[in-house]
């Protein structure tokens, strides 16, 4: 029950809901019972002349309570009828169906109450798990499959709507539907009540039994729904890659092995819970077989018990089995719901290593520049920057250079606060980024990657993206900068096309550009280029280069480059091996030096 009450946190918000359907299940429980309570007078009067009673009962203490209520409902309808007995029959169908009417009625008030709660923890949980998917770090997102991340936030919460929540109908209603019942049972016959609490134990140890290792099962079942979810998720991102290496049917069988197990654990996880219905209701047959037999014996044959209690008796007994039964797939809901609910909390629980200040600076400004002093950071064993220093003046281009993985993108991760410093600091005017908010650090930063990462919308809002609100004309007047006005207006509906998922519907410079104008549009006084031509053909490096230019000018700007032809301009350029500077200084003074950098330089005129 642990997962249970976390999971009912949720539900705070709509406790008001909770108690409406508290109130409402209670009535129902109470009208169900006296629904098969009403039966007793209605076939003492039409079936056993001598129950007629035609003057009041006298009341003689709780001891005769029974006898009292029975002798009072008959009079009352021997009065009503006189000579008529099809007065009574109607008199008492009335009663019936008026106390059946109002059962049904307060059970459909319960659910209505119950769906607004359900509905809304779902809701709440959903929006709690995206928040907490934005606010993790990179890092937590290169240890999990994104497939995986997509079913927990889908059918994962789902399946706690589905099995936790639905225990919230059951909690009150049930239980005391079986406890009203079974009151009115004691009232009816005390022997024959206590006969079948002898059975009920052993049919909950057997249902109990059963049950024991769903959540086991379940866990693997949702487990490998995450994982055929990846399957087709690196499926759509790579589809070009498949087609293009005829790897569809590689593709094709993992996703089949991968639900393929599905199928099987989903058939063992579910034949086990179907198991539970059959085996209680065959459990509650067997117990109105030996009450049959039991309490035909006490009618019969001791003459302790009238034949028309002994039926409403019989109804009351079947009417426990209902709600037992539910309470038995209920337990199955739980034990199955763990396992989703531990997944689903594994997320929301995570905790978060980029950490928040207690009393985080806000900035705005950038007035001297930044500083990286002795930073040493590796993503697991083996470090990618050791002891790395860097400044960066304000107004000043500083390039990075180097080869793959000598440490370039890591300097962007961590200067961005994707990733925090293992060692040493990073400062901007003197304050530690991990001393600002995240939110005004970021504020104070534009990025443009290798990969555009635009989404599907229109280009208005991709363009939009960094500044709430924005005017048309700043939209356009960042676009014009970006050498992106005039394809735009090319589009079947200029800025209000829609640009495909990614982005795909544009071609790689295209795509560049935006991203370049939506990094123009912040305007913010920190600009960071992660190797942003390095996709390109010619033509489109051209329009894309002279847009960095013009948005980088006056800009502190720190440019990873592939492409050292677009960074000749730099101010510093920092050459980079193993996570170690081996060269600084211009462009002039590094092809002076004929080293790594001069080498560098000369591959790549080779090369082109």
């Amino acid at each position: 029950m642990e997962y249970f009450k976390k999971i009912l946190r949720f539900a705070t918000p709509y406790k008001r809901y909770g108690f409406l359907n508290i109130f409402f299940n209670i009535l129902y429980a109470l009208f169900s019972a006296l629904s098969f309570a009403a039966l007793i007078p209605m076939l003492d009067v039409l079936f056993d002349k001598a129950r007629k009673v035609f003057t009041p009962p006298v009341y003689r203490g709780l001891g005769g309570l029974k006898e009292y209520f029975q002798d009072y409902v008959s009079y009352r309808v021997t009065a009503f009828s006189g000579e008529d007995e099809m007065k009574g029959l109607v008199l008492v169908i009335g009663l019936v169906l008026i106390l059946f009417l109002f059962k049904n009625l307060f059970n459909y008030l319960a659910m209505y109450f119950i769906t607004f709660l359900r509905n809304g923890v779902l809701k709440d949980i959903r929006n709690a798990m995206y928040r907490k998917i934005v606010e993790l770090p990179v890092a937590f997102y290169s240890e999990k499959r994104k497939g995986d991340v997509i079913a927990r936030i889908t059918s994962d919460v789902l399946e706690i709507q589905h099995s936790f929540l639905s225990i919230l109908e059951l909690i009150v209603r049930e239980p005391l539907t079986i406890l009203f019942t079974i009151s009115v049972m004691f009232f009816i016959s005390v022997k024959l009540t206590i006969f079948v609490f002898i059975f009920i134990p052993i049919a909950g140890l057997i249902i109990s039994y059963i049950g024991k290792s769903l959540k086991k099962k379940s866990d693997r079942v949702q487990r490998e729904q995450g994982q055929f979810l990846s399957i087709v998720e690196e499926t759509l991102g790579g589809l070009r890659v498949i087609k293009a290496f005829n790897a569809e049917q590689r593709f094709y069988n993992t996703f089949k092995t991968s639900t393929g197990r599905f199928f099987r654990f989903s058939n063992t996880l579910l034949n086990r819970q179907n198991l539970a219905s059959p085996t209680g209701e065959f459990l509650g047959i067997l117990v109105i077989g030996i009450l049959l037999w039991f309490g035909g014996r006490m009618v019969l044959v001791d003459q302790t018990l009238d034949a028309s209690s002994f039926i409403a008796y019989m109804g009351l007994a079947y009417n426990i089995l209902t709600p037992a039964k539910a309470i038995s797939k209920a337990s199955y809901g739980v034990k199955k719901g763990n396992a989703a609910a531990e997944r689903v909390l594994e997320i929301l629980e995570t905790e978060n290593p980029i950490t928040e200040a207690a009393a985080a600076v806000e900035k705005t400004t950038l007035d001297k520049g930044i500083r990286l002093e002795k930073v040493s950071f590796r993503y697991e064993d083996d470090y990618v920057l050791r002891d790395f220093s860097l400044e960066v003046p304000k107004g000043e281009m500083v390039a990075l250079v180097g080869q793959s993985g000598s440490g370039k993108s890591t300097i962007a991760n961590l200067v961005t606060r994707f990733y925090d410093v293992g060692e040493g600091a990073i400062t901007i005017d003197g304050t530690d980024i991990r001393a600002l908010s995240k939110k005004s650090l970021r504020g104070l930063l534009g990025l443009v990657t290798q990969d555009s990462i635009l989404f599907n919308d229109s280009v208005r809002n991709n363009i939009g993206l960094g500044k709430e609100n924005a005017t048309e004309d700043e939209i356009m007047a960042a676009a014009r900068i970006a050498n992106a006005h005039d394809f735009i207006m090319e589009l079947p509906m200029g800025y209000d096309t829609n640009i495909g998922d990614s982005g795909n519907k544009l071609s790689g410079g295209q795509k560049q550009r935006l991203s370049i104008a939506r990094a123009v549009l912040k305007n913010p006084p920190i600009m960071i280029l992660d190797e942003a031509t390095s996709a390109l053909d010619t033509e489109s490096e051209r329009l894309v280069q002279d847009a960095l230019e013009k948005m980088m000018a006056n800009r502190t700007s720190i440019v990873i480059a592939h492409r050292l032809s677009t960074i000749q301009n730099a101010h510093t350029i920092v050459v980079l091996q193993k996570g170690e500077v081996v060269e600084k200084g211009t462009h002039a003074e590094l092809m002076a030096m004929k080293g790594v950098y001069y080498n560098l330089v000369a591959m790549q005129t080779l090369k082109s």
